[in-house]
């Protein structure tokens, strides 16, 4: 089983490349699943009303979604990873330390990472903050916590938008554990 996830803020264009990449895989042959977002299913506040309980939620739904994908499937694409999710945490309510063995024993379960930048205005979609401030303060707290863990980690390149999912393609098919599957 191969597990890949895109990270970052919200609003900068992870689900339209989960969504291409799964796609792309699928018509290669492999069994591939997505693991959207799981925030927007909470019941309890997201954005900059969130608190550590609905994060909390939001976290470990994620783990859960996650297990389940990959008991049934070769290819896991995940909307998100839990380092995203622990980063939405930190800005609700700081660092809950007795929670980062936790975030850092999953994190070793994907087989890579791609980090999206912010890139343009976000469109308003009725559920997730469009406030500009937010999003960069998630998107910092996302790369402060991939540098603090020396996370390998797939950037894609600003201003370039229109290339990302030909770069994310051609570096997953680069993955020994599918190159053999694909080729």
């Amino acid at each position: 089983m191969v597990k890949l996830a895109f990270i970052g803020t919200h609003g900068v264009g992870k689900t339209t490349l989960c969504y291409d990449l799964g796609a792309v895989l699928k018509k290669r042959g492999l069994h591939v699943d997505l693991v959207k977002e799981v925030a927007r299913l909470s019941p309890l506040p997201i954005n900059r009303q969130t608190s550590l309980e609905a994060q909390m939620w939001i976290l470990t739904t994620q783990i859960a979604e996650e297990i389940r994908s990959a008991a049934h499937h070769e290819v896991v694409v995940c909307d998100r990873s839990v380092l995203d999710n622990y980063a939405y945490l930190v800005f609700a309510a700081g660092r809950q330390r007795w929670l980062e063995p936790l975030v850092n024993r999953w994190m070793k379960t994907y087989d890579l990472l791609f980090k999206v930048p912010i890139s343009g205005d976000p469109s308003a979609d009725g559920i997730r903050d469009t406030d500009a401030f937010f999003m960069r303060q998630i998107d910092r707290l996302v790369d402060e916590l991939v540098a603090e863990r020396s996370l390998p980690c797939e950037r894609l390149p600003e201003g370039r938008r229109e290339d990302w999912s030909e770069i994310v393609r051609e570096r997953v098919v680069r993955l020994p554990a599918l190159a053999e599957r694909l080729f």
